[in-house]
């Protein structure tokens, strides 16, 4: 039985409970691929899941990580889209499957697609999970168009930093709260009116620049008390889109008077969202912000970072070499 190096997560708890193991290298059924990981990047459902927040749906002991770029290793008999030697980028199914802090890993071929060339495979690691949460959340669900106006609520951060250039690149208007040090950052991805929300109040901010009319979508990364505030600046019959929790549903009552839409985006794997990316990053209108390289031994350091929060853009493991 052929063995391969992963992190394996055996209790829920700290950082500390992943410890780099060896385990069988899975092979392919006869739709899905092989692929041999070249990197990945850590997410924060990543450490939602290690910390035991999912464990109903978790059984362990499990390998997490959900983006993936590597190098086809081997192909079922059924699949047809994908040769051995090709770059293929993915994220896996985020859970009750084996996830990509591995060596090698197995996916169905319909959740693959070819990797943006001109790319390394580290930058092409931070894409498919937040860039892909952020198409879900501007175009697939937020419906954004060209002309509108979207306001998105930590644009330093993963996801954030992916949707201000897919809005620019949409054509929207976009505003983005951050802190002063992540200012200038946030500009070069394209936003139009940065709000320090350590000194600005972005509902105040918002009526002022729109003259009161308030904007037409609102991406909320940050949770708490931001889907009840945005509610506030949304124009009537605008709509919100969230990748977190609510805490309160009562908060809602100001999207019913006002006939807003929101969303609750809890993304999905499949390629054709991939493969719109990819046309975006080869035309450069798309790049990663990427924090630091570590390599996969130091998996549990790099949890302790993005969790302590403050990071800008991707922390990224490197499997193998490019």
């Amino acid at each position: 039985m052929s063995l391969m190096k992963a992190a394996l997560l055996t209790e829920f708890g700290s950082a500390n409970q992943l410890e780099i193991q060896e385990v069988p290298k899975p092979q392919p059924k006869h739709d899905q691929i092989l692929v041999r990981v070249c990197a990945t990047s850590i997410n924060p459902i990543d450490y939602q899941i290690r910390r035991g927040d999912y464990q109903d749906l978790v059984k362990l002991p499990v390998i997490i990580g959900v983006d993936i770029s590597g190098v086809v290793e081997a192909v079922g008999e059924s699949v047809t889209s994908f040769q051995i030697g090709d770059e293929v980028y993915y994220s896996p199914q985020l859970l009750g499957e084996s996830g990509s802090y591995a060596e090698y890993h197995v996916a169905s071929e319909h959740i693959v697609a070819r990797k943006p060339s001109k790319i390394s495979h580290i930058e092409a690691a931070c894409f498919p999970l937040a860039a892909g949460t952020a198409w879900d959340c501007l175009v697939t669900r937020g419906k954004l168009q060209v002309g509108e106006s979207i306001l998105i609520h930590g644009g330093a951060g993963g996801v954030g930093s992916f949707a201000i250039q897919l809005a620019k690149a949409m054509g929207a208007y976009v505003f983005t709260t951050c802190s002063a040090k992540n200012h200038d950052l946030v500009k070069k991805l394209g936003a139009d009116r940065i709000i320090d929300y350590q000194k600005e109040d972005y509902v105040a901010a918002i009526e002022y620049e729109t003259q009161g009319k308030g904007i037409d979508l609102v991406l909320d990364t940050i949770g708490g008390e931001t889907i009840q505030k945005s509610l506030e600046i949304i124009r009537p019959y605008g709509r919100l889109v969230s990748i977190v929790d609510i805490d309160n549903p009562q908060s809602l009552l100001t999207a019913w008077a006002k006939n807003l839409t929101l969303h609750f985006v809890f993304t999905s794997q499949e390629n054709t969202k991939l493969n719109s990316l990819r046309q975006l990053i080869e035309r450069k209108q798309l790049f990663p912000i990427i924090e630091r390289v570590m390599p996969l031994i130091q998996v549990a350091e790099a949890h302790q970072r993005l969790e302590q929060g403050g990071t800008r853009g991707k922390i990224v493991l490197q499997v193998f070499d490019d």
